[in-house]
C-alpha cells in the first residue's frame, strides 16, 4: 500500500509540475500580449498626439491668415469710407458752386435783360 500511494504521490507530483509548466507558459504568452498591447497602445497614442499637434499647427496658420485678410478688409473699409465722405464733400462744394453760378447767372441775365 506504501508503494501504491508513493506512486500515486509521484503521479501527482508529475501532475501538478506539468499544470505549473503551462500556468506558466500562460502566464508568459500573457505577459508577452500584454507587452505588445501597451507598445500598440504608446504607438497609436504617438500617432494620435503628432496628428492632433498637425492639425493644431494648420488650423494656428489658417487662423493668422483669416486674422490677416480681416485686418486688410477693415482697413479696406476705413479707406473706403473716408473715400465716401471725401466725396460727399466734393459733391456738397459742387451743389454749391453750382448754386452760386445759376445764382450769378441768373442775376446776369437779369442784367442783359434790362
Amino acid at each position: 500500500q506504501l508503494h501504491l500511494i508513493t506512486s500515486e504521490k509521484n503521479e501527482l507530483a508529475r501532475c501538478l509540475e506539468m499544470v505549473q509548466n503551462q500556468l506558466q507558459e500562460k502566464e508568459s504568452e500573457i505577459k508577452r500580449e500584454i507587452s505588445e498591447y501597451k507598445d500598440r497602445l504608446l504607438q497609436a497614442e504617438k500617432e494620435y498626439q503628432d496628428a492632433l499637434t498637425e492639425a493644431t499647427q494648420k488650423n494656428e496658420v489658417e487662423i493668422e491668415a483669416c486674422h490677416e485678410k480681416i485686418s486688410s478688409l477693415e482697413h479696406f473699409i476705413s479707406s473706403q469710407k473716408l473715400e465716401i465722405e471725401h466725396l460727399k464733400s466734393n459733391k456738397e462744394q459742387l451743389n454749391n458752386s453750382l448754386k452760386e453760378a445759376n445764382q450769378s447767372l441768373g442775376e446776369l441775365l437779369k442784367t442783359k435783360v434790362r
